[in-house]
């Protein structure tokens, strides 16, 4: 006589039970990771183009002023005295994704040579799930976060 193994209905109905409910369970957990790693980030990129444009301005390149301007969907660091009479031929644009959104700080001009900014203040970085990165500029020129 020959027995044959198989599964039934109840122990395939199970397994996909199973699987469901991780996949349900691991898809919030690896958006609000995803989302978390965006700001982290957004962060460093802001940091980076606001380190960047203050070096820019103290090695005097191009004997102008270099600044950044955030807004929602991107991060620029340009050539100039403001953000409206940039040179746009400098441009260095940085997107952010739709799930942050800037506040405080929208530019930060850097002087020539002293490399001290125009405007001091903090720049937030919230995202849709409340996680809050704080980047702050001093009157000395000092970025933190």
């Amino acid at each position: 006589m020959r027995s044959f193994f198989a599964f039934t209905l109840l122990e395939v109905l199970l397994s996909v039970a199973i699987v469901g409910v991780l996949t349900a369970i691991s898809i919030p957990i690896s958006l609000t990771l995803q989302i978390r790693n965006d700001v982290d980030v957004a962060t460093s990129i802001a940091v980076q183009d606001l380190r960047r444009a203050q070096v820019l301005a103290q090695a005097i390149d191009g004997d102008n002023t270099w600044g950044v301007r955030t807004q929602a969907g991107s991060i620029t660091l340009f050539k100039g005295a403001s953000y409206g009479d940039r040179d746009s031929d400098f441009d260095e644009i940085f997107e952010l994704s739709s799930s942050i959104t800037p506040s405080g700080f929208q530019e930060v001009v850097f002087a020539k040579l002293t490399g001290y900014p125009q405007t001091t203040g903090t720049l937030t970085l919230t995202t849709s799930t409340g996680d809050v990165r704080n980047i702050s500029v001093n009157a000395k020129g000092t970025i933190s976060y």
